[in-house]
Formats: structure tokens, sequence, C-alpha cells
């Protein structure tokens, strides 16, 4: 029997490394006050009192892209995938009021395609740089019969932290006004359902988007989840935000009762915003009721924020270039805090 090596099994020592030392100039353009050290240690290491902070609780989240990944790999579009796998997790620390500090990525494959998975960690590293955060390390997992050829999959892991006393939620009471900030589509949520839609339309990925002039319908679907850290991180510390929820699975119903407090209901108005044109041809085109699409999708609210003083508030998001909508407020109610609207939304009729 010839000798074998790990080469021989399907593994690419080589090619790992390689990816290693492309990857380090953009994990380096994250670095931020904290790091100590940099990608290639046995872990992250971070200095809270360098980077600022006082009596500081740190907060962690752990999220992935879901099937979203299986139109990146059928279109060749890899670009947006790491910006959705940052985005996932570092808005879920708004909602603690935390401030990103560092992010680690896990990138499994059963080959390792050196271009693909570049194209992956540089949007991973971009999108830290926007949030503010240090791609402070990861693992590339090379796993021969576990995908099938150029498939893979990302987990994404984000620490942060917030000062005791800036702990959200915090002082939510009736009377106060819910602001929605705009999603830049689907965001990273419902996109089985969305592929089952799109394979009984039978339209491929390369048809014109019906919903979006100029593009092809994957690349629209592709769409980035937007970064909402530093405008809200502005207003927490503005002292103007009192509570936030990162809407993702579950869509409003399922996520803004999540920072609410018993004995509290968010009555929405349907008429104060309307959503992207994708929702309207997901609903229509695979026959979804509102209450569905609602349940599955964030229908164009990417991030709730529950406010005090709404008109120094949203001039102050609109100056840092988000869309803002001002959905309701909160009344009082018995029992558990839900989310209701004030009318049945016609939005997909």
């Amino acid at each position: 029997m010839p000798p074998s090596s790990y080469r021989d099994a399907g593994v690419d020592i080589e090619a790992g490394e390689a990816l290693i030392e492309a990857i380090k100039p953009q994990a380096a353009a994250t670095a931020r006050r904290g790091v100590i050290g940099g990608i290639g240690g046995f872990g992250a290491l971070f200095d809270l009192k360098a980077a600022g902070f006082i009596d500081p609780i740190l907060v962690s989240t752990t999220d992935g892209v879901g099937t979203k990944l299986r139109l990146a790999i059928e279109t060749g579009l890899h670009g947006g995938v790491g910006v959705d796998l940052v985005a996932m997790c570092v808005n879920d620390l708004l909602a603690q009021g935390a401030e990103p500090l560092f992010f680690l990525d896990y990138f499994a494959t059963g080959s390792l395609d050196l271009a693909q998975a570049q194209a992956v960690i540089a949007s991973i590293a971009g999108a830290c740089a926007e949030a503010g955060c240090a791609l402070a390390g990861g693992e590339t997992a090379e796993m021969p019969g576990m995908y099938a050829a150029g498939d893979y999959d990302l987990a994404g892991f984000a620490v942060g932290a917030v000062e005791r006393d800036a702990l959200l939620p915090r002082d939510v009471a009736p009377g106060n006004t819910l602001l929605g900030l705009a999603s830049s589509g689907v965001h990273s949520n419902g996109f089985s359902l969305v592929r089952r839609i799109v394979a009984e339309s039978g339209l491929p990925w390369e048809a014109p988007a019906p919903f979006a002039p100029g593009e092809t319908l994957g690349a629209a679907l592709l769409a980035p989840t937007r970064l909402y850290v530093r405008p809200v991180l502005a207003l927490a510390r503005a002292g103007l935000l009192k509570a936030a929820a990162h809407i993702t699975g579950g869509g409003l119903p399922g996520n803004l009762p999540r920072v609410l407090p018993a004995g509290v209901v968010a009555a929405l108005d349907p008429d104060g915003w309307q959503p992207p044109a994708v929702f309207g041809w997901l609903a229509r085109s695979g026959g979804v009721a509102t209450g569905e699409m609602l349940r599955v999708f964030n229908c164009g609210i990417g991030m709730v924020l529950v406010v005090r003083e709404p008109a120094r508030a949203i001039a102050m998001l609109q100056a840092a270039g988000e869309r803002v909508f001002t959905l309701g407020t909160l009344e009082p109610a018995a029992g558990p805090a839900q989310c209701v609207f004030t009318r049945p939304p016609a939005w997909f009729a």
C-alpha cells in the first residue's frame, strides 16, 4: 500500500494556512482598543479596562445565516453572507445596550475553496469594522464527507459589554413611543419559505427580480442584514433608549414582547410603515397570509426601539442615515407583554 497523507483524505493543510495568512491583514484592520494580540493564538484576549469600562457586564451572542447560505452557494454570490453573520450577532447585543467588542467566526466546508472562503471572511471583517468590533479569531474546518462539493456552513459568536447602570431594558412603561428602523429586506430569516416560494414560481436566480428593477432575483434576495450598532448605541449613550428588539425569526410578534415587561402591550399602527416590495411579492406569489408573514419575516422593520423624547430620538437616527418609522406606543394591559395591531394590516391584500 502506498503511503497515505491528510491531503489524500481530502484535507489540504497548506490551503488552510494560506487562508489564515490571507485574512490576517483584514482581521488586523478591525483592531480596536482593548484587543491583545491577533489571529493565530489559541484564544482571543481582550482588556475591558483598556477599552474604558468601569463596571461592565459581559453580553455574548451566537447565530448563523440559516438556509440563506443555500442561495449564496447556488448563485455564487458570497460577499454578503459574512455581513449577515456579524449583523445577526451584534444586533442582538443591542437589546442589552451592549457595545460589540470582538467577534469569532466558524467556517466549515468539505473541501476548502480559497476564493470562496476569502470572499466570506472578507465580508465578515468588513462588517466587524462597520460595527466597531474586532475580528479576534475563528476556526476554519475542512471536513471531507460532511458537506457536498461547494457547500459550507457558518456560525458567529460576538461578545460585548455594557456598564451595569446602562443595562437594557430599563424603565419601560405605558406611554413610551415605539420607533422602527427599516430593514434592507428579508435579512437572514425565513429563507426556507423564500426558497420554496421561488421554486414554485419557476423563476431562476438569474431572472430579473419582480420587486427590484435592475437586479437579479438572487442578488436582490441576498441583500445583507443591516447593522444598527452605531446609531442605536449613540441613542443609548444619549439616554434616550429604554429597550431595543432585534426583529429576526418570529417577526414583530415574537421578538418585541421579549424586551417588554408584563402589563403592557405594544400597540402598532399598520399605517406607520409600508413593507418593502419583496414582502408583497413573497406574500402574493406564495399565497402566504398576513399573520404568517408577520410571524416569519421582519416585514420591513429590522429593529424596534422603545424611546423617551421621540422627536429628539428620530432626529438623531435620521442624522445617522436611518429610515425611521413611528410604529405606535406602549399601552397598559393585564397579563404578559404582547404585540397587537390597532387595525388589521392591509399591506398584502
